[in-house]
């Protein structure tokens, strides 16, 4: 079985190695930093403003979140997962830790707990999921409904403010320019490139996301590969859930809504296909980083807060295309065997 599981680790290094002789140009990654560079050259036409300090760290501040989330979101999705229950786990994660915090159980139980909760909730999806047998799309669709639905009860629907307190991670600015909390995203891309690139669980993350048939032949444990990536997932879900309640200082059921459409977005945009297998956290970072551009330069330009969203759900559909139009090209869209 060891001599299995020495050669299962070995079907993604040729992959890699190709990936490293590959032109700067014809990465992802790249054409993202060309149209990210033209928009900001555009928007600052139009509005000087843009390019004041002041503007670009807010712009980092506002990605830091969703830059986290998008972290975990890449695992999942290079393993052939995907979780959009996120969104209702912040909520409930943020919530728990404001009424711990308004209730005076200091700051580092409820951070603990706030944690906890997220990987808790990751793991439910993706146990329920291996369980049952069922795509994870809809094992966390229907967790959606669960994560809020206990967020609103032990909140009975209110906001949970702890204005004045907490505010260290959200407020904290390095050298009084750069964001603290754009600098714990940064440490979440590098863990997931080390754990991506380094380790023998990024490289069986590949493996069972090209062909978990594959993989379990080769004697790798499909099942535990994915449910430890669920669980890197939910402790990413908790951080996140932590720098947005200390930025925002206030927490309700919807806290975090919708966001699990845009990490998804930013990672295929970044290159990581819906079919799993491939992928990787530089383009990730530049799929958030046109994120939170588009947003600012749309403000910036006093484009209707209606319409920013409509462009957020085109962005979104669009990244999709690109994705499945690309599976196509290479021929990723081929029948799995049952795992």
């Amino acid at each position: 079985m060891g001599n299995q599981r020495k050669h299962s680790d070995s079907p993604t290094k040729p992959k890699r190695i190709a990936k490293a002789k590959k032109p700067i140009y014809k990465n992802q990654w790249f054409f993202l930093l060309v149209v990210e560079i033209a928009l900001a050259i555009i928007t600052g036409m139009i509005n000087p403003r843009f390019f004041t300090t002041s503007n670009l760290m807010n712009i980092l501040e506002q990605i830091a979140v969703l830059g986290i989330i998008s972290s975990g979101m890449t695992m999942l999705l290079i393993s052939g997962e995907i979780d959009i229950s996120v969104g209702a786990s912040i909520g409930l994660a943020s919530c728990v830790t404001a009424m711990m915090i308004r209730s005076d159980w200091g700051y580092f139980l409820p951070v603990i707990v706030g944690v906890a909760i997220a990987i808790f909730n990751s793991f439910l999806v993706g146990a329920t999921s291996r369980m049952f047998k069922a795509p994870s799309f809809i094992t966390s669709l229907a967790f959606i409904s669960v994560f809020r639905g206990i967020a609103l009860a032990i909140t009975k629907g209110s906001f949970q403010t702890i204005y004045g307190k907490f505010e260290t991670i959200g407020t904290t600015r390095l050298w009084s320019i750069l964001p603290l909390s754009f600098i714990i995203s940064i440490v979440a891309y590098f863990v997931v490139h080390f754990i991506l690139s380094y380790t023998k669980l990024g490289r069986r993350i590949y493996a069972v996301g090209s062909n978990p048939s594959a993989a379990y032949l080769s004697g790798i444990s499909v099942t535990w590969s994915k449910l430890t990536t669920f669980l890197l997932n939910g402790l990413f879900v908790g951080i996140a859930a932590i720098v947005l309640l200390s930025r925002i200082g206030a927490a309700q059921p919807s806290t975090g809504s919708g966001i699990e459409l845009k990490a998804i977005g930013a990672v295929v945009i970044g290159g990581t296909p819906l079919t799993g297998g491939k992928g990787n956290i530089m383009g990730t970072f530049f799929g958030v980083l046109l994120m939170g551009i588009i947003s600012n330069a749309l403000n910036m330009m006093r484009v209707n807060p209606y319409f920013q969203e409509v462009t957020f759900g085109i962005l979104i559909i669009a990244s999709l295309a690109v994705s499945v139009l690309s599976s196509y090209r290479k021929g990723h869209f081929s029948v799995r065997k049952p795992d």
